[in-house]
């Protein structure tokens, strides 16, 4: 039976983090994983150049039940300690916008400084496994162990092990029995299945009595209702910048405002696909939305909003113009100043068949006109769902962080079991944030356990 002090579960960023911590600390350190390659997402991150930090993280980038959770690991790990250890390795980064580093060459650079920084503070990583179960041993129920199958981790003979502290987990696995003093989740959540995501952390949370947040895809593609895919879908791969909110009533907003909900706006890119939307705007505020909200969206965010006076034009302005046309025509051309020359044609031809008194009119009162403005500034539509976890960037929900303690992401209730990134109920906004948040907690846990 292998014998170590800190087993951890999972060998992706925060996983590999905690590693690199608690080996720094002289723990003997075992890491698993089920994947035949350790931070298979890592690589695929950031379009291959892994988005590994953002230089403006908060805890307000983050959402979860308690949105004071995040705080205590997120300052004392920070992006400044991340960019340290990339810059001690030499890996060339730069900067794009919004304050997200991503690596010049690859990924593989943030991944092979992970196991670089692993090797040298003695832990070991055994690919390849699957976990069969986790006992929380009693105090007393300890025994000798033998030699395991992983080369390089230390092993006690009945003598030692009797005059030592007693181990408070066993784990079976497909590789052999490993008893540990403390188990490390970093087994992440649902999203993006292909690459191996499953609902193991979960599952081993709820063993332990712990309370999960209830899970949905976060940072993912919206899908149309069916009329807005006949409405939209054929200008697939057209974009335009948009702010973001999800549209909710003055009642909701407020008791929203104490809750993981709490509204945000993004102003980013918005993408027409084959099946709805996407880009960066959608993505962002996909994570708060929920089945049967709407979203809103300002597709003129650089004017200001129409006032009460139906006579005050911004976006039309120019339509004012005694020799000027005021058809949906020229409503059109003013549009492309705004949006794609598409996706202006497109507009107008939707208003039309919605006003068809509009269609047939040379000059279109100014009230006519300001309608349009307002509906540029809040273009609803109520998506019929998102394209799941296999399209999902992360996993929003997950263990209870009431359950667990903010500075070391130990649980309250079983001494030594810690849950540590995306299977925890934090997560961030796009842009860095989540890797953020798996070196924060990883650390945290490391240092701890």
């Amino acid at each position: 039976m292998t014998e170590v002090d800190v087993l951890i579960l999972g060998a992706g960023a925060a996983g590999l983090m905690a590693a690199i911590e608690a080996g720094r600390r002289h723990r003997r350190v075992l890491v698993l994983d089920l994947a035949d390659r350790a931070g298979k997402k890592i690589l695929i991150s950031g379009g291959g150049r892994c988005n590994f930090t953002n230089i403006h993280t908060r805890p307000e980038n983050f959402l979860s039940a308690n949105p004071h959770f995040a705080k205590s690991a997120l300052a004392r790990y920070t992006p400044q300690d991340f960019i340290a250890l990339v810059e001690k390795h030499g890996i060339p980064y730069h900067e794009k916008t919004l304050g997200q580093l991503f690596c010049d060459r690859s990924a593989h650079d943030i991944l092979n400084m992970l196991l670089r920084e692993c090797a040298e503070a003695n832990a070991h990583i055994q690919l390849s496994t699957t976990i069969l179960s986790v006992q929380n041993l009693s105090q007393s129920s300890t025994a000798g162990l033998s030699s395991g199958s992983t080369p390089g981790l230390s092993f006690r003979s009945a003598a030692e092990e009797s005059a030592s502290e007693s181990f408070r987990f066993q784990v079976e696995t497909s590789q052999g029995p490993i008893r540990t003093h403390s188990v490390i989740v970093a087994t992440g959540g649902l999203s993006i299945p292909k690459m191996g995501a499953t609902s193991f952390g979960y599952d081993l949370a709820r063993q332990f009595n712990h309370p999960i947040i209830e899970t949905r895809p976060g940072l993912v593609p919206l899908v149309f209702s069916p009329q807005d895919q006949s409405d939209w879908c054929d200008l697939a791969g057209i974009s335009a910048e948009v702010v973001a909110t999800v549209a909710v009533s003055p009642s909701k907003r407020k008791a929203a405002a104490k809750s993981r909900t709490a509204q945000s706006a993004f102003r980013e890119k918005m993408l027409i696909t084959h099946r709805g939307l996407s880009g960066p705007a959608i993505l962002q505020i996909s994570s708060y939305w929920h089945p049967g909200e709407t979203i809103e969206l300002n597709l003129a965010a650089d004017f200001d909003p129409p006032t009460a006076d139906p006579e005050t034009l911004r976006i039309f302005a120019h339509l004012t113009h005694p020799d000027a046309r005021r058809d949906l025509a020229a409503t059109a051309q003013e549009l492309r100043a705004i949006v794609p020359g598409r996706f202006a044609d497109r507009w107008r031809a939707l208003h039309a068949r919605s006003n068809p008194a509009h269609a047939q009119m040379r000059s279109l009162p100014n009230t006519a006109l300001a309608e349009m403005e307002r509906k540029l500034h809040a273009w609803r539509i109520l998506p019929a769902g998102t394209e799941g976890y296999d399209k999902a960037e992360v996993t929003t929900g997950g263990v209870d962080t009431a359950a667990l303690d903010a500075r070391t992401m130990q649980s309250r209730t079983v001494p030594g079991l810690y849950f540590i990134g995306e299977v925890v109920d934090v997560t961030g906004w796009l842009g860095g944030y989540n890797f953020q948040w798996a070196w924060a907690s990883g650390a945290a846990a490391g240092q701890s356990a």
